[in-house]
């Protein structure tokens, strides 16, 4: 659904971060899960400093905060379980399913995720740190069993239940932060499964979203002129 300044629903996101986090950044799981659903919304862009107050809305001063009027969440899982209980695109009606779909979210972000974010941040901001060359081949390590682990139960199957999900979708935006890397390539199934997901229509349109907003608020070099 295109963005529509008069929406209900409103998500928080940057109005601009550093290349290395462009494209990745947690309000994209908020605007595909929303594209999927076929739910307009519009964006409240923050910059730096962020406003005092939304602390009280954010404890930790991170994206993506939610409000459609009714419910007002953080936590991109949170709020993409939220976003799914209106959509059966996202989220079956029967409990198996259902349960199965959020057991996966679950999986992405304490399973997977915190290996794979490990990794990131030594090669993105430690990686002339002695400690982190020394560090790095076993955080990789952990990062192969994780992805060994999706690759194994994922097989030949389309997504990782026998229909897309927010499983998948939660799944398939921690992947990505592996982007800097070949390691998911190695796993042919799960390289597939990725790009599966990101051929989504409803995915590209949020890519699209967030990338735009970023390019909008490029900061100009100084002396550049206005």
């Amino acid at each position: 659904m295109p963005l529509n300044p008069n929406a209900a629903i409103e998500i928080t996101a940057f109005s601009w971060v550093p290349q290395f986090a462009q494209g990745v950044v947690r309000d994209l799981r908020a605007r595909w899960a929303l594209e999927e659903a076929g739910l307009d919304y519009r964006v409240r862009l923050l910059g730096q400093p962020r406003p005092t107050e939304y602390l009280r809305e954010q404890p930790f001063d991170q994206v993506p905060c939610f409000n459609d009027g009714k419910v007002r969440i953080f936590e991109s899982g949170a709020i993409v379980q939220y976003i799914g209980e209106t959509s059966e695109e996202l989220l079956p009606r029967d409990s198996q399913g259902r349960f199965r779909a959020i057991q996966w979210t679950y999986a992405a972000l304490n399973s997977v995720e915190p290996a794979i974010l490990n990794l990131l941040q030594i090669d993105i901001f430690f990686r002339n740190e002695e400690w982190a060359k020394l560090r790095r081949p076993g955080a990789e390590d952990f990062v192969k069993l994780k992805l060994k682990r999706v690759s194994d139960w994922l097989g030949d199957k389309e997504w990782l239940e026998d229909r897309f999900t927010i499983g998948d979708l939660v799944m398939i935006t921690v992947l990505r932060f592996l982007r800097h890397t070949d390691l998911v390539t190695g796993f042919p199934n799960l390289a597939a499964y990725l790009k599966r997901g990101e051929a989504r229509p409803a995915f590209q349109r949020a890519l699209a979203d967030q990338l735009a907003v970023f390019a909008a608020n490029q900061p100009q070099p100084e002396g550049a002129a206005a």
